[in-house]
């Protein structure tokens, strides 16, 4: 009996080993590009480093200069704030109205799906491009398109006032199809006795909409929300292939500055400290939607 016992015992040491030699590499992979980088960072935050010479250990220094001393900080801050409230909300709206209407089994459903998605899975700098050439005050679709209604075209990327319009539309163009696809999924999920009830009560089209397809919607909605406020706040490319942060920082975002603050003036420390600051952002927001969650969403209850 004591031998069968010592038997299963070895059976199962060598059973966890070989467990442990296959989760090894993935483990190794997440404490070496994963966990190692962030803790490395965190402790960058509190340094003056330039990546030549060693770091300096500076305290709260980094932090607190963003605060008082960095101009533009606040400056991108606005900037990111303009472009997540200037994409999210209108981004979905203008999505929940095209989901709604492919809803409605019209011809040709699936085609029009496809169509909306493909900027999507287009290269985000490749779109970009594109649409620097719309915007081109001389001899862009966009002002040709104005002068024939006799509207004067603005120079779009080149001038303060209408840059960081003319990215933030570029912006809810991009995003739009993954957002319509989402929505049609969560449209989709609707039992059809809700409007037959709704139809029999004489609700109309647009009492139905507001009564029963938006709250029914609203996890999806804030499933969006969440999400978009994220990519949000992390924007990069499209600003920079579309302007380079300009004209006079017009549209650079923070994780712009933070990549210029790094590469550029090699500030490193700084720009560790700022990488902090967009997570502590980041996580506030999302702390913020989940708390008011239960205030708009409704969940359905199962059967």
């Amino acid at each position: 009996m004591d031998s069968h016992h010592t038997k299963l015992s070895l059976m199962r040491g060598l059973e966890e080993r070989t467990a442990w030699l296959f989760i090894l590499p993935v483990l190794l992979g997440i404490i070496i590009f994963q966990l190692y980088p962030v803790v490395f960072s965190l402790y960058v935050s509190f340094t003056h480093w330039d990546l030549v010479t060693p770091p300096i250990w500076a305290g709260v220094e980094n932090y607190v200069g963003l605060f008082t001393t960095d101009r533009a900080f606040y400056q991108v801050l606005t900037n990111t704030a303009l472009y997540a409230v200037g994409t999210i909300l209108p981004g979905m709206a203008i999505a929940l109205i095209f989901a709604t209407l492919l809803n409605q089994g019209i011809i040709g459903q699936a085609a029009f799906r496809a169509i909306y998605f493909v900027p999507v899975v287009v290269p985000t700098a490749a779109v970009a491009i594109l649409w620097r050439w719309i915007y081109e005050p001389n001899y862009g679709i966009l002002n040709d398109v104005l002068k024939v209604i006799g509207v004067p075209g603005p120079m779009w990327l080149t001038n303060t006032h209408y840059a960081l319009l003319a990215v933030i539309i570029e912006a809810v163009w991009a995003g739009l199809g993954l957002n319509i696809v989402i929505y049609l999924a969560g449209l989709q999920t609707i039992s059809r006795e809700y409007y037959e009830a709704a139809q029999i009560d004489g609700a109309n089209g647009f009492q139905q909409f507001f009564h029963i397809t938006l709250p029914l919607i609203s996890p999806t909605s804030f499933f969006l929300l969440v999400t978009g406020t994220i990519s949000a706040i992390q924007v990069f490319d499209v600003p920079y292939v579309m302007t380079a942060g300009g004209p006079a920082n017009a549209t650079q975002m923070i994780v712009m500055y933070l990549y210029k603050t790094a590469f550029g003036l090699q500030r490193m420390g700084v720009a560790a400290a700022m990488g902090y600051v967009v997570f502590m952002l980041i996580l506030l927001l999302t702390f913020v939607n989940f708390m008011f969650e239960k205030r708009w969403v409704f969940y359905e209850e199962a059967a």
